[in-house]
Order: structure tokens, then C-alpha cells, then sequence
């Protein structure tokens, strides 16, 4: 990005100073959007990556989304144990790709691992998980609360 225009050769130090800098401001921006836990393709070779999820509780159940382009459903994985749901898979890049030069990638590929933590009060036998037009969509229902009412004596 140009953020001056000159043929002033300490201008054009001064041009790249500020675009590096404005780009790791906007990296920046990006890791704090997404918890801290975003890398970028292009300075890690790890390539792992998070999906956005939305949650939703209502007092029966809550509801999770995550958008997972590109996946089907044979490559996600769902665990759900100690009270967390745990989302993960890996998505190939195409290798149509493989030779040439990117120029911009914006699409994530690589491994994912999502962990999300629930209360105690999640019906861990009847979550059930649908996937269509690239959103997974799990139900956790809530288990009826349990205890009993002890009386004084």
C-alpha cells in the first residue's frame, strides 16, 4: 500500500518505513480480533488457522456455527470431553496451486483445532452435528438440573 508518491529517494524510505508499519498495525488488528490465536500464511509456515464460530444459548440448548469453507464432512472432527467441544480437521490446498506464484491468498488451508468450554450442565449423549453449505451446526442440549429440596429438621 502507498501511502506517499514521490521521486524523493528519502521519501521512498520514509513510503516503505510507514507501509510496514501500517501493515503490522493491521496484522495486528487481525490477532487481536480473533483472540490471539490467528497466524498468517505468509509469515508462518504452520499454517494453522481458526474457524469463526458463533454461539448461541437458549434455556434448552446452546447452538454452535463454524464456517468451515472448502471442508466436507468426512474431514472435520467433533470431541466433546471434560466439558469442552473440541472442532478440528485439515484442509489441503489445491494443487492446481502448487506451481507458479501466488500473488494474494486470503483463503486459510492447514490444520485447525477449536476448543470451546461449556458448564457442566451439557447432555453429552444427544449432541448432534449437521453440515451444509459449509457451516457446521451442533446442537448441545442441556440436561435437567438435578438435586432435591432438604428440608430442616
Amino acid at each position: 500500500m502507498s501511502l506517499f508518491h514521490s521521486s524523493d529517494p528519502d521519501l521512498g524510505r520514509l513510503e516503505n518505513t510507514m507501509s510496514h508499519l501500517f501493515d503490522g498495525f493491521l496484522s495486528d488488528l487481525d490477532v487481536a480480533k480473533y483472540g490471539g490465536n490467528v497466524r498468517s500464511n505468509r509469515n508462518n509456515s504452520n499454517n494453522s488457522w481458526l474457524p469463526l464460530i458463533d454461539v448461541h444459548e437458549s434455556d434448552k440448548e446452546f447452538t454452535v456455527c463454524a464456517e468451515l469453507p472448502g471442508f466436507t464432512k468426512d474431514k472435520i472432527n467433533i470431541d466433546f470431553r471434560d466439558n469442552a467441544l473440541i472442532i478440528s480437521g485439515k484442509l489441503e490446498r489445491d494443487e492446481k496451486y502448487k506451481e507458479g506464484t501466488t500473488r494474494i491468498q486470503e483463503r486459510r488451508y492447514g490444520d485447525f483445532n477449536r476448543t470451546i468450554s461449556f458448564p457442566s450442565n451439557v447432555n453429552a449423549e444427544n449432541i448432534t452435528a449437521k453440515f451444509d453449505l459449509g457451516v457446521l451446526k451442533l446442537k448441545l442440549p442441556k440436561s435437567e438440573p438435578t438435586g432435591r429440596k432438604i428440608t430442616v429438621e
